[in-house]
């Protein structure tokens, strides 16, 4: 039973008590983004900038972890944390493409992607235990998110770039074929 327990709470680097504070502060820091999404009934809201902003923490945490494990402890293999970042904005970037769609001519969805990728780095720095870092990241993103949302209203405009109709998409037939 001491082996089974012992393997479920291995030595931690960085301690349990700061990971969940991590976690924590990467659901709070997340949600803050997500909020401003879902207020604006945008695709990827609260629910989902919170999961990608844990989800990088989780594997920022988990890199700083691994590095530090004895069975990856040896002068033949060098941890390269930069690889997480790397993966980390890879899948973000699947999701955020995932919210960018043509709808009657008109691209919608990239300002929600770039948040999504934005609560991805934030997830990030708590997870490194960078949380200036990330605090000054949110207050920036909510900032720009807000005021120009302001500005585009007072200027009426859509937030979503119209498409050249002279050029057919990929794979369809040329206009009056």
């Amino acid at each position: 039973m001491d082996a089974i327990l012992a393997d479920m709470f291995p030595a931690s680097r960085i301690g349990y008590p700061v990971i969940f504070a991590r976690f924590v502060g990467a659901i709070l820091l997340g949600g803050i983004i997500g909020f401003e999404r879902e207020a604006k009934n945008r695709p990827a809201g609260l629910k989902t900038h919170i999961m990608v902003a844990l989800a990088a923490a989780v594997f920022s945490i988990i890199s700083i972890e691994a590095i530090h494990t004895a069975a990856l402890a040896s002068d033949n293999f060098k941890p390269d944390p930069l690889r997480v970042i790397e993966a980390v904005t890879a899948g973000v970037a699947f999701l955020a493409a995932g919210t960018i769609v043509l709808s009657r001519g008109e691209i919608h969805g990239i300002t929600t992607g770039a948040s999504l990728w934005l609560a991805g780095a934030i997830g990030l720095c708590l997870g490194f235990g960078h949380w200036v870092i990330g605090f000054a990241a949110v207050v920036a993103g909510i900032s720009i998110l807000f005021l120009v949302g302001k500005m585009e209203d007072r200027l009426d405009m859509t937030g979503s770039m119209p498409v050249d109709d002279d050029t057919p998409p990929k794979g369809d037939p040329p206009k009056g074929e």
